[in-house]
């Protein structure tokens, strides 16, 4: 798209430079002229009645973001809506009329901005006292909106001023994603809604639902019986009702089937995968042609003619749900081992038109290429064939390459569009312990816009934390996600600091509209809120276990909602007998993790755990979180404590006997703690910290031993409760 103007306040920060706007993003070009501009009981929002029904003119349509789906009516009728809500005025929609000081004008004419770009002016200048939006299509009409919104959410106390100043906006970016692992994590409808709204409020215009994963399909059709859980997956009604909501904020749903790898799911619903008979004599494939940790039939056999024909069925029937113009395919993390399994060789050397893998590989992508196109529709896929060498087939030239490697500076793949997530990973276990570096994206982050550089997204994988909270995610993408929306918008540099942009941000606040999270139920009747009690037990219904044996172990929640699982490598070993009721876990390695994905709870709680302790270490978690942690051996002590990260240590006069099983009780109020052992009362320390329900260990400071019936109670037990906990656990 070329360079842009600088914003008025981009300038450098040792200039004595006006603060940016209250805007997130920035706009590209803002003249501040000093003054107020006020809204009041008498303003109206004026249309024009020739292009009231319009959604865009035809120099405002582009195949990306996608084609506006608004009209110029329904935009002003939802701005009223909101003006409403943010300001407590409700103005009237009027039409043909001479625009006064204080009403909105929102105009459709031809700006040479792109479907995007506006023009908003707030000093009245233009239209005797008016305040106006121009833009090519209501993309650009929608954005103008939401900066006049912002400003308005920033200003105390009515909400009913705007600076005087005009902007000339547009991003530098044409794609600004957000990309949602929607396989092994099923979100909730209102999640997803409120998600969309707070995309739109800050120009994000697309929402990449990768919809299937090795765990989990997303997409029910009564076509496909077995491959989703109608429970656990989202009908053609969901999805029509996601688009249309969608398409309020300005957002593109863009869907995603993971294939031919990360497809266990796929591959047993349909017996396509590698380690299935594929109907020509040949052996199937063995975990030795795969990751170490998966099996054969993580991979959909792309020898298998029966195999390919399914997976055109599959892209075909959902390509069809969706009108975003880019449809991902995943293609991604094929292993090079494949090569290696006499399934593949035997094929290969038997079809003249492929020699390789990478060959094989290509071929499946150009056939599923044809089945999009057909749809109108550009295919996606991420990045990590071009690894493998193919000097037979080519990935055909529309292709979008979806770039997770590398820092998304510069375009990577030669002859393909690209969209770049590299740096942007939020994957919160304790395996991959991956976070955006927001101060590396606000101060240094230069977004390309090179041609072949369609944008960027912030994405969010959920390995091991299956069944977490919406909103265990939501607070660790907010931050990065406001930071891309502001950086792919407004690529010039930044006038201020990352803690001043996140003041900003909280300054502006939430967009009208947005549900507030469901509240915890809080129980204090004397009964568990979770209950883990580490006994065999099988995946629930909706996710597919794609582990080889002893990989990713489920841990049911049979009192509450949080069930975990671990991780792929260094995995707790299953243990019965021995004292332990019924299984137990056996930990022996710092990634001897469990995900739940939890959110903090606050004080009073009371958490009780069976341990067993093989082997004393500096350091060694129970519960963990983002703030504060259990310890079972408390740094620099030993001794049982817990830990306000950034804050201090603590620890009870507790040191946990070696290979012997006792039963620890933390039992917390606000400002207190104490600790019960075999349920006798060890101590009380002045100091506390909300219930941390992230995971069980961490990166860095796992378990040694075993664990068995772990329990919390979203009450502080009484010491009789205790005891007779004790005593009821007792062998």
């Amino acid at each position: 798209m070329g360079s842009l103007t600088p914003s008025v306040a981009a300038v450098d920060r040792a200039g004595g430079a006006a603060p940016p706007p209250p805007v997130v993003p920035r706009p590209t070009d803002w003249t501040d002229l000093g003054g107020r501009t006020a809204l009041t009981p008498r303003t109206r929002i004026l249309i024009d009645p020739r292009t009231a029904s319009a959604t865009a003119l035809p120099s405002g349509r582009a195949e990306l973001p996608g084609p506006a789906r608004q009209s110029v009516r329904a935009l002003a009728e939802q701005l009223r809506s909101e003006l409403a809500a943010v300001s407590g005025l409700a103005p009237r929609i009027a039409h043909d009329q001479r625009p006064a000081p204080g009403d909105i004008v929102v105009r459709l004419t031809d700006t040479g901005l792109g479907p995007e770009g506006h023009r908003l002016d707030t000093t009245g200048a233009v239209t005797t006292g008016a305040v106006t939006i121009e833009a090519a299509s209501t993309h650009g009409l929608f954005y103008g909106t939401r900066t006049l919104l912002q400003l308005l959410r920033a200003t105390a106390p009515d909400h009913r001023a705007l600076p005087r100043a005009r902007a000339v906006d547009r991003p530098a970016q044409s794609v600004r994603m957000v990309h949602l692992d929607a396989g092994r994590k099923y979100w909730q409808i209102p999640y997803l809604e409120n998600l969309i709204r707070r995309m739109g409020d800050q120009k994000l215009n697309t929402l990449f639902l990768h919809l299937s994963e090795s765990e989990g399909f997303r997409l029910y059709s009564p076509r496909f019986p077995g491959l989703a859980d109608p429970d656990h997956s989202y009908s053609r009604a969901d999805i029509e009702r996601l688009k249309a909501f969608a398409a309020r904020h300005h957002v593109q749903l863009m869907p995603g089937i993971e294939v031919p790898g990360h497809a266990t799911v796929i591959s047993e619903a349909f017996g396509i995968g590698f380690g299935a008979d594929n109907g020509t004599g040949s052996a199937p494939c063995t975990g030795a042609h795969t990751h170490s940790h998966l099996t054969a039939d993580w991979i959909v056999d792309m020898t298998s003619e029966r195999a390919v024909e399914k997976t055109k069925q599959i892209v075909d029937e959902f390509a069809g749900w969706f009108d975003a113009p880019l449809f991902s395919i995943g293609a991604e993390e094929v292993p090079g081992q494949l090569a290696d399994c006499p399934r593949v060789k035997d094929f290969l050397a038997a079809d003249p038109d492929v020699s390789t893998l990478g060959d094989l590989l290509n071929r499946y992508i150009n056939t599923l290429d044809d089945v999009v196109t057909r749809h109108g529709k550009r295919t996606a896929v991420y990045n990590g064939s071009e690894h493998l060498a193919a000097p037979q087939q080519t990935v055909h030239g529309p292709v979008v390459f979806i770039t997770w490697e590398g820092t998304g500076a510069e375009p990577a793949i030669p002859g393909h569009d690209e969209i770049a997530i590299g740096p942007f990973y939020v994957t919160p276990n304790n395996y991959h312990h991956l976070y955006p570096d927001e101060p590396w994206m606000y101060d240094a982050w230069a977004p390309s816009t090179a041609p072949d550089m369609l944008g960027s997204g912030l994405v969010n994988w959920a390995d091991y934390n299956f069944w977490s909270d919406d909103a265990y995610y939501e607070q660790h993408m907010a931050g990065a996600r406001a930071i891309l929306a502001d950086r792919a918008w407004n690529a010039s540099p930044t006038p201020d600091t990352v803690t001043e942009f996140r003041a900003l941000a909280a300054r502006i606040g939430d967009p009208p509209g947005i549900r507030p999270a469901p509240a915890q139920p809080r129980t204090d009747d004397g009964r568990p809120s979770h209950r883990w009690t580490f006994d065999p037990a099988p995946y629930p219904s909706g996710w597919t276990y794609a582990g080889s044996p002893g990989n990713t172990l489920y841990v049911p929640d049979t009192a509450g909602a949080l069930p975990g699982t671990s991780y792929i490598i260094n995995n707790p070993t299953p243990v019965s007998g021995d004292g332990a009721h019924g299984g137990a876990w056996r930990f022996d390695h710092d990634r001897d993790g469990v995900g739940f994905g939890g959110l903090d709870v606050a004080e009073p709680w009371t958490v009780s755990v069976r341990v067993r302790p093989t082997a004393r270490t500096a350091d060694q978690v129970l519960l963990s979180s983002k703030a504060g942690a259990l310890k079972l051996m408390q740094y620099g002590t030993g001794q049982v404590g817990f830990t306000r990260y950034g804050t201090a240590d603590h620890s009870f006069p507790c040191t946990l006997p070696l290979d012997r099983w006792t039963r620890l009780t933390w039992v917390a109020e606000p400002g207190r703690t104490t600790l019960y052992a075999d349920g006798e009362r060890i101590g009380t320390v002045d100091a506390s910290i909300p219930l941390p329900l992230r995971s069980i260990g961490t990166e860095k400071a796992g378990l040694r031993g075993d664990l068995d019936e772990l329990r919390t109670w979203d009450e502080a037990l009484s010491p009789a409760q205790v005891r007779d906990l004790f005593r009821r656990d007792a062998p």
